[in-house]
């Protein structure tokens, strides 16, 4: 299988707000940017659905090295939390509704597909891709402002 590394974030301007997310796919000397946003939405929406549209945009199975400034995704993935949540019909473990059950739900069906690595990258400090998903999600949240 190939190898691809994914860098990606989120970002919303009030949270809920105007949101985006960006994506960065890399595979030798191959770059690809991806980026969308939304008028109304939350952070982790975003970060969800960044990761979830560069998993949609390969077109094989593939290992990937995931690299994201989010918790909540890097947790809920490799904690298992996700994961239980769906078993128990989209409830956490304190009873309260998991939220973004439809994002979960896809990124959940794309890791079985994928051989996801989680790597957690601290945010706004000194990764040039970090960096420039976060440059993307932004600019996409502001053309809903």
């Amino acid at each position: 299988m190939k190898t691809v590394t994914i860098y990606t974030d989120g970002a919303c301007s009030g949270n809920p707000g105007p949101g985006g997310w960006g994506a960065i796919l890399m595979y030798g000397a191959h770059k690809k940017e991806l980026s969308g946003g939304e008028p109304q939405t939350t952070n982790n929406r975003m970060e969800l659905t960044g990761v979830i549209t560069a998993l949609e945009a390969l077109k094989e199975p593939c290992v990937v090295e995931l690299y994201s400034d989010s918790k909540y995704v890097i947790d809920g993935l490799g904690k298992g939390w996700a994961k239980g949540w769906r078993a128990r019909g989209w409830v956490k473990s304190d009873k309260k509704p998991a939220l973004n059950p439809d994002l979960w739900s896809r990124l959940l069906d794309l890791c079985e597909k994928h051989t996801v690595n989680l790597h957690w990258v601290k945010g706004h400090a000194e990764n040039e891709f970090n960096n420039r998903c976060d440059q993307l999600a932004v600019a996409e949240s502001q053309k809903y402002k």
